[in-house]
């Protein structure tokens, strides 16, 4: 078997100068390696038109040198290299490698391949080198096994397809001992030939007229000897098909504004499945312009001046590009050419002067066609109204009487005018002749706004421009709200004052009142209210109030009470006991108190967490709750007070219980010498402030007494140093300051410190005296 390994270069056509055809090398045997002491015979074919001399001389190059020039195409090789061959006329043809191998394996296939190309693919082992061992041998491509070759040590593609290509090489393993690799060979699937062109001798034609068609395409120079097989379509209809390239056909009749049918070709080749496609293209054919068709089109039933007149010029059929025109009163109005299929438009603008007739012209290179003319009449509509308001004075005013009156200047009787308010119609008048039609209407607050008015004569309604009017409207009582962002006003709440009148013309001002007293003023151009924001503290509770004026005297709103609650301060808890040490069966006395918060206030008690028992001081000041001691009360202690705002929780107060109490204890048996002071546990802060000296007999009615107790140095029962604290009674009246001075008999052996207690708003300020 023959195999070419050149291209197909340029050669002379029809007489004229070109490239020569280049030869080609063809193999045999078909493989470009073989093992060293193996001849190849190599074939240098030239072209048909350069082999018709009856002595030719061929040269043979190895690289770059001539190593032989003979009469005869063939020559045997036995070296590795690069060959080439040349003849009397011909360019020098490209180069075949090829190598005499000495290794122990080779892989042999072709060194071209073409699609729908019968493949053989050959492992073959050098037999000087070869033992007598088991041997198997392994074809690869692209490094991943293909298949095993047995003894056959061939592989055969029937018809090579793109899939094909890749990188092939084989190995041989010897049984328990080792293996060889072959040399790679790389398989390119080349196209048989390029997808065809399909050509015709004449661009333009006219129906019956002979055309031919080509099939153009080209095979491979190596596959020269391919026969192709070429089939002929016109909008799928199969019109003939042989080994002749070309078709005469003949130019079939087009009918009304179809366009020319589609044709394409195919080229076959006698493989399977190698068969290769053109692209479809048309054959212009000239056909004869018909007669054109005018259409005019208006909005309307009738042609009105102001309309945009369409007019519309087509015909079914003729060869583009057409030329249309269009003409009023022979008189060209719009030239336009038209490059496919469907008509053509124009718009004008109608005026009275556009009556008349109408006619237009189709035209190509096989001539000219004219449409029927069309007769067009323009009825001249109502011009656009102009309306005036009047009034009595230089302000329209709430109850005074307004006159409209719209008039047209130009429009054919009878005219309907129509009054409007924004887009609410009023009224309607219809007039027979110039002057025009009159509303009238008594103002109220509600006709404020936009007026115009319309007139129509049938052929559509025009509309005048729009004219304002404004009624002025004193001021209403406006309407005082507060917001707060939740159901009662707290300090640091910000607290929105919205005011508004409901009627009146703007702009209105504004005015907020806190007890007569100005707080801060707004204008409102465009009417509606305005808001006013303020950042509550105890001084803000009272009476508001405000003002709503727009010129035509200040309007005052009711009077709004605000009342602001103090949220609840972090209570402090104390335990009060009997003696220095809590012991089982006594009874210990917790006290809740909060410095400042709104009341009701509630207080809830707990002993780990666990909720002891609850109580509301409904007017402010602290509660108290009695534990009779068991073992299990010890621990730590806490309370809550909560009044709505959320709870606040004090610190925990822990509580160690002893044993139960003894039958004689001389410690819990006050006597006169030594009385028996209780203890108390969580003592606020404020008690170990330093002492501030005052008069004892103050003269402010702010002040309320309190006497604090000292435990001398020496008595038994002291639990801390000789200045400790262990007895406070406060007197804090529920209402009003303290009346009068009181002192309080103490045990033996204790001083009394004199204390005066101010009340402010929100804290307790305790000045001592020792």
């Amino acid at each position: 078997m023959l195999l070419w390994v050149s291209v197909l270069v340029l050669a002379p056509v029809s007489g004229q100068f070109a490239p020569a055809p280049k030869p080609v090398i063809s193999l045999h045997p078909p493989w470009t390696i073989v093992f060293k002491g193996e001849a190849v015979t190599l074939t240098c074919h030239v072209s048909h038109f350069l082999a018709v001399e009856n002595k030719k001389w061929y040269q043979w190059y190895l690289g770059r040198e001539i190593i032989r020039e003979i009469p005869g195409n063939t020559l045997q090789v036995r070296d590795s290299g690069e060959y080439r061959c040349q003849t009397q006329g011909s360019p020098l043809s490209d180069g075949v490698s090829l190598t005499f191998s000495s290794a122990k394996l080779i892989l042999q296939g072709p060194p071209f391949v073409f699609e729908g190309d019968s493949v053989n693919l050959m492992c073959r082992a050098n037999v000087e080198k070869v033992d007598t061992a088991w041997k198997t041998r392994t074809l690869y491509k692209d490094n991943n096994e293909l298949m095993d070759l047995g003894e056959n040590s061939n592989f055969h593609i029937e018809h090579a397809r793109l899939k094909d290509n890749g990188e092939y090489h084989c190995t041989e393993s010897v049984t328990h001992c080792c293996s060889v690799s072959s040399n790679t060979i790389k398989i390119q699937v080349q196209e048989l030939f390029p997808r065809p062109v399909l050509r015709a001798n004449s661009s333009l034609a006219t129906p019956g007229d002979p055309v031919i068609l080509t099939c153009e395409t080209q095979l491979s120079p190596q596959k020269s000897d391919v026969q192709l097989w070429f089939h002929f379509f016109r909008d799928g209809q199969n019109l003939g098909s042989g080994s002749k390239s070309f078709l005469k056909i003949s130019i079939p009749s087009i009918m009304g504004s179809e366009d020319p049918p589609y044709y394409w070709c195919e080229a076959w080749a006698r493989i399977p499945g190698v068969y290769k496609q053109s692209q479809k293209f048309q054959i212009p054919v000239q056909i004869p312009v018909s007669r054109p068709v005018l259409t005019l089109s208006t909005p309307g039933a009738r042609a009105v001046e102001g309309d945009l007149l369409t007019l519309s010029c087509g015909a079914k059929t003729g060869s583009y590009p057409i030329v249309y025109q269009f003409l009023h009163e022979e008189v060209v109005l719009r030239k336009m050419e038209a490059t496919f299929r469907g008509t053509v438009t124009f718009h004008i603008s109608l005026t009275a002067e556009h009556s008349g007739t109408y006619s237009c012209t189709a035209g190509n290179s096989l001539g000219v066609q004219r449409s029927q003319p069309v007769s067009l009449s323009v009825t001249v509509p109502v011009s656009r109204p102009v309306l005036t308001l009047s009034t009595p004075g230089a302000r329209a005013v709430e109850g005074h009487r307004v006159t409209l009156h719209c008039q047209a200047g130009r429009g054919s009787p009878r005219i309907l005018y129509q009054f409007y308010h924004g887009d609410v119609p009023l009224g309607s008048s219809s007039a027979t002749s110039a002057g025009g039609a009159s509303f009238s209407v008594t103002l109220t607050a509600e006709h404020s706004g936009t007026y115009s008015c319309t007139a129509d004569n049938g052929f559509g309604p025009q509309r005048s421009d729009s004219k304002s009017l404004f009624v002025t409207v004193p001021a209403s009582c406006p309407v005082l709200t507060l917001r707060t962002p939740g159901t009662r006003a707290v300090v640091g709440d910000v607290v929105e004052l919205r005011c508004e009148a409901q009627s009146g013309s703007p702009p209105i001002l504004y005015r907020f009142y806190h007890e007569k007293v100005t707080l801060w003023s707004s204008s409102s151009p465009s009417g509606g209210g305005v808001s006013f924001n303020l950042s509550l503290t105890t001084e803000h509770s009272g009476n508001y109030a405000c003002e709503a004026d727009n010129g035509l005297g200040a309007q005052r709103s009711e009077a709004l009470t605000l009342s602001i609650t103090v949220p609840a301060s972090r209570p402090v808890l104390t335990l009060r006991a009997p003696g220095a040490q809590a012991v089982v069966g006594d009874v210990v006395e917790l006290r809740c108190e909060a410095q400042s918060g709104s009341p009701p206030i509630l207080y809830r008690f707990y002993h780990e967490n666990v909720t002891l028992g609850s109580s509301s001081a409904p007017s402010g000041g602290g509660v108290s709750f009695n534990l009779s001691l068991t073992p299990e009360h010890s621990g730590n202690y806490s309370c809550e007070a909560d009044n709505g705002l959320g709870p606040q929780r004090s610190e925990a107060v822990p509580l160690s219980i002893s044993g139960g109490r003894p039958t004689s204890d001389p410690s819990r048996s006050p006597s006169d010498s030594d009385p028996q002071e209780p203890t108390y546990y969580n003592v606020p802060g404020w008690m170990e402030l330093q002492p501030v000296y005052s008069n004892v007999n103050p003269k402010g009615g702010d002040v309320v007494y309190s006497e604090v107790r000292m435990i001398q140095e020496g008595n038994r029962h002291a639990v801390a140093s000789n200045s400790a604290l262990r007895l406070l009674r406060t007197y804090l009246p529920s209402h009003g300051p303290a009346t009068s001075q009181q002192r309080l008999s103490g045990p033996q052996g204790s001083s009394v410190i004199y204390s005066q207690v101010k009340l402010a708003e929100s804290h307790i300020t305790l000045m001592s005296m020792a």
